[in-house]
């Protein structure tokens, strides 16, 4: 009996394990590895971070599901990967010997890679996680008490763009909701090229939509921006060329900011 080890219990994790157990059927053992015992639906994280749904109605317990499909589940997460011995070592300092090895791990958050940036230290909030997107909502909250200017964008080096136009877009109408859009200016600030390209160089129109979608919601933007810094509610960045020279540097005061890291890989694939 082939021993298939899947490491990670997100989107990627779950739905390879449940096909591999369609697929192999009983000739095979099928065991996954996660980061805590809970799934959680990251594309619903900037609802949370908005407040139209709270923590639980985006996690639930994943292990049930998998038990009754047969597939054996270790919350324990992966420390080190033995490549050459096929063995997994586990954060509880327990040990898997595997056959075959599926890596659906996601990435690591890079938010070290500016100065201030991520949630941990403060300078900007973060979706990527449920339990960041509830750190955000509390900064949300905060904005809505006392409304000030908004940025919101990606780091240079981020290669996921999609999440911060929902966000921006969705806190808008939240704001507008709330009638206090008009004390709210927003700013989108990100490396990207020109608005739309989301690191794919653009999908069907997406530039001239985004264009016209952050004309109409009184959006401003910025590209080809490195953000160097955020310190006491500052962002600090660099605006470039195509050459990568800079031609104008920017400091934007900001209430609330949300920017989504570049990705490191997770530590145990890295090292091997």
């Amino acid at each position: 009996m082939a021993h298939v080890a899947v490491v990670g219990a997100g989107l990627g994790g779950v739905s390879v394990a449940f096909e591999l157990r369609e697929k192999l059927g009983k000739g095979a053992k099928v065991t996954v590895i996660g980061e805590g015992a809970e799934f959680n639906f990251v594309p619903s994280n900037p609802w949370v971070a908005l407040g139209t749904r709270k923590r639980d109605d985006v996690v639930m317990p994943i292990g049930d599901f998998f038990s009754k499909r047969d597939i054996e589940f270790s919350p324990a997460g992966v420390k080190e990967i033995k490549a050459k011995e096929n063995t997994l070592v586990l954060h509880d300092g327990g040990e898997l010997i595997y056959d075959y090895l599926v890596l659906c791990t996601g990435p690591k958050l890079d938010f070290a890679a500016v100065e201030g940036a991520g949630p941990d230290i403060g300078g900007s909030q973060s979706i990527c996680t449920v339990d960041h997107a509830v750190t955000s909502h509390q900064d949300y909250l905060k904005l809505c008490e006392n409304p000030g200017s908004v940025i919101i964008g990606a780091l240079p080096g981020a290669s996921c763009f999609g999440p911060a136009y929902e966000y921006v877009l969705s806190l808008e109408y939240e704001l507008r909701k709330k009638k206090i859009r008009d004390r709210v200016p927003i700013t989108f600030v990100t490396p990207e090229p020109y608005i739309g390209h989301m690191g794919l160089g653009g999908v069907g129109d997406s530039k001239g939509l985004m264009e016209h979608k952050f004309r109409e919601h009184g959006i401003k933007w910025i590209c080809n921006a490195k953000v160097t810094k955020l310190i006491d509610g500052v962002c600090y960045f660099d605006e470039l060329n195509e050459a990568g020279e800079v031609i104008k540097q920017h400091q934007l005061d900001y209430k609330h900011a949300m920017f989504l890291p570049p990705f490191k890989g997770s530590p145990a694939v890295a090292a091997v």
